[in-house]
C-alpha cells in the first residue's frame, strides 16, 4: 500500500465535495439563460435566472420567514417517521407473522396519492401545523421502514449465533450485532425520508395553509408571479440539501467504521 500522492491547491479545490455540484449548477443556470435567449421564451412561461435572483434578493426576508413553518413541519414529520419506522421495521424483520400482516398494507398505502388524502387532514385537524406534519410523516415513513427491514434482515446469522454462544442476552446481541449491521441501511432510508418529508410538508401547505413555502408557491401560481414561484423552489431545494447534509453528517459520526465513510486509499501494485 502506497502513500497517497500529494495534491496541489487547485487539484484539492476541484476534488472538494461541493465544487463539482456547484460547477454543474452553474452550467444548468447558464444553459437555462441561453435557452430563454435563443428560443425567446416569454417571461410568463419561464422566468430568467436574473429575475429569480432579483426576487431572492428583494424578498429574502419574507421567503426566510415563510420557510420556518415548512422547516418545522418537515423536521417534525421526519422525526416521527424515524421514531415509528425503525421499531415497525424491527417487528417486521423479527416476525414472519407481523410481516405477513403489516408489510402488504404498507405497500398498499403507498399507492394512495398523498395529495388526494391531504384535504381530509385539513377537515380533521384544521389549518394548523398538524396536517403538514402528518403529510411529511406519511411520505417519509415508508422509505425508513423498507430500508430498515432490509438492514435487519441482512444480518449475518453466524454473527448472531456467535454472540449468543458467548452468553449474550437478546438485548446485548441486538445492540452488538443487529443494530450496527443495520445502521447503514437505516441511514440510507433516513436520507430518502428527509427529502420526501420536505415534499410532504409542501403538499400539506398546498391543500390548506396561510404560511409556508407551499403557500407562497400557491399564491404565486394564482397571480402568475413565476419569478417568486421559482425563488420558492430554490428555497425548497436548499432546505432539502441542508437537511440531507445534516443526516449525512450524523451518519459519519455514528458509523465512521462503515466502508462508505472511509477515506479513499490508493493501493500500489
Amino acid at each position: 500500500m502506497a502513500e497517497p500522492k500529494p495534491q496541489g491547491a487547485l487539484s484539492k479545490l476541484l476534488n472538494a465535495a461541493w465544487v463539482r455540484p456547484f460547477l454543474f449548477l452553474v452550467f444548468i443556470v447558464v444553459a437555462w439563460d441561453l435557452a430563454i435567449r435563443l428560443f425567446r421564451i416569454p417571461a410568463y412561461q419561464i422566468p430568467s435566472p436574473a429575475d429569480v435572483v432579483a426576487v431572492l434578493r428583494s424578498d429574502w426576508p419574507e421567503l426566510l420567514r415563510q420557510s420556518w413553518p415548512t422547516t418545522y413541519a418537515t423536521v417534525c414529520g421526519f422525526v416521527l417517521s424515524a421514531l415509528f419506522g425503525i421499531p415497525v421495521a424491527m417487528l417486521i424483520a423479527g416476525s414472519k407473522t407481523v410481516e405477513s400482516y403489516v408489510y402488504p398494507l404498507l405497500v398498499f398505502s403507498q399507492s394512495v396519492p398523498k395529495i388526494a388524502i391531504a384535504p381530509l387532514f385539513v377537515v380533521w385537524f384544521g389549518f394548523g401545523i398538524v396536517p403538514k406534519v402528518i403529510s411529511a410523516f406519511l411520505l417519509g415513513f415508508f422509505p425508513v421502514v423498507v430500508s430498515a427491514v432490509q438492514g435487519f434482515k441482512s444480518v449475518d446469522p453466524d454473527m448472531v449465533d456467535l454472540a449468543r454462544a458467548m452468553q449474550g442476552s437478546r438485548f446485548q446481541v441486538f445492540c452488538a450485532v443487529n443494530l450496527p449491521h443495520a445502521l447503514p441501511a437505516i441511514f440510507s432510508g433516513l436520507k430518502v425520508s428527509v427529502t420526501l418529508a420536505v415534499v410532504g410538508a409542501v403538499v400539506g401547505e398546498f391543500v390548506g395553509s396561510n404560511s409556508g413555502i407551499g403557500y407562497v408557491m400557491q399564491r404565486s401560481i394564482g397571480t402568475f408571479d413565476l419569478p417568486t414561484m421559482f425563488a420558492a423552489l430554490v428555497i425548497l431545494a436548499l432546505l432539502g440539501v441542508i437537511l440531507f447534509w445534516i443526516v449525512d453528517r450524523i451518519e459519519k459520526l455514528i458509523i465512521p467504521w462503515h466502508v462508505s465513510q472511509r477515506e479513499e486509499v490508493i493501493f500500489a501494485s
